[in-house]
């Protein structure tokens, strides 16, 4: 065989190698999980918090928090990143009670104290049964989807197929497999991702309001994704931009507990173009 002949069957053989790897190591890059003892004890100040533990249909455990208000105007299910688990992630939870609404957070399978191994599929049906238990409790008319960087996918399936009052996604990616992409563009990610998690397919069933918070400096999901996201279902979505805000640090920017707060008291209502330069624009 010649030279160069060799020289291909390895480049294929590296290249093969490689796709393999992708394929099964990939949980190692996409999740980050915390894993926490049984007995952990949850606390936070100043905050009423109750913990709870559901069996899912493949006898794992989903573990989760849920933090209340007194008389709240309902609740909000907040489906968080790829790291750590909810004992760092509870802090957040005061973006909304101190509005009214209770929320709750839950640890995907393998962080925290859950169980159970991950897929795709096994983490949309944990959600689902989540929401089915919240609406024995809540009218949908009063539950809100707040989904941040990865949870933002999984937020999206679950208000295509569900009604909540609205969607909240925070720095979303279009797919998952784009944000990948970035990283190895020559891999074929189409055929080597176990969680495409495609938002941009899931996006255009969603029937409530969607509310779209991206930084303008985020390295991770670039602000385009959003834009590209807003496009689909345009007639339902709003698009905010903090100026500066990078990737994990948008609380940190009073302008974005400004649109939370705008959001969150947002009531929908028909807008009046009678008189306005649209409604002449369509007379010539």
């Amino acid at each position: 065989m010649p030279a160069w002949g060799i020289t291909i069957l390895i480049i294929l053989a590296v290249y093969v190698g490689i796709s393999i790897a992708i394929y099964y190591l990939q949980e190692y890059f996409l999740f980050k999980p915390e894993k926490l003892p049984k007995d952990f004890q949850f606390f936070y100040e100043n905050q009423q918090v109750d913990e709870y533990n559901l069996e899912t249909h493949d006898g794992a455990v989903v573990n989760g928090l849920h933090f209340k208000t007194d008389k709240p105007r309902g609740v909000v299910l907040y489906l968080k990143g790829n790291s750590k688990s909810i004992k760092g992630w509870g802090k957040f939870a005061v973006d909304f009670t101190r509005h009214g609404y209770d929320v709750i957070m839950f640890d995907y399978r393998g962080f925290g104290k859950s169980t159970g191994r991950r897929s795709q599929k096994g983490i949309q049906q944990d959600l689902q049964m989540i929401y089915n238990e919240i609406k024995k409790k809540v009218d949908e008319r009063h539950i809100i989807l707040y989904g941040r960087s990865l949870g933002s996918g999984f937020a999206t399936k679950l208000a295509s197929v569900n009604n909540p009052r609205m969607l909240i996604l925070e720095s979303p990616y279009y797919s998952l497999k784009q944000v990948a992409s970035q990283f190895v563009p020559f891999m074929p990610l189409s055929l080597a991702m176990r969680f495409p998690l495609p938002s941009y397919k899931w996006i255009k069933y969603v029937k409530c309001p969607i509310f779209i918070i991206h930084g303008t400096n985020d390295k991770l999901i670039p602000l385009e994704s959003s834009v590209k996201l807003s496009h689909i279902n345009p007639d339902r979505t709003r698009l905010y931009t903090v100026i500066g805000g990078g990737h994990k640090n948008l609380n940190n920017f009073p302008p974005y507990h400004k649109m939370l707060e705008e959001i969150i008291h947002y009531k929908e209502t028909p807008v009046n173009l009678e008189g306005s330069s649209y409604q002449k624009d369509r007379k010539r």
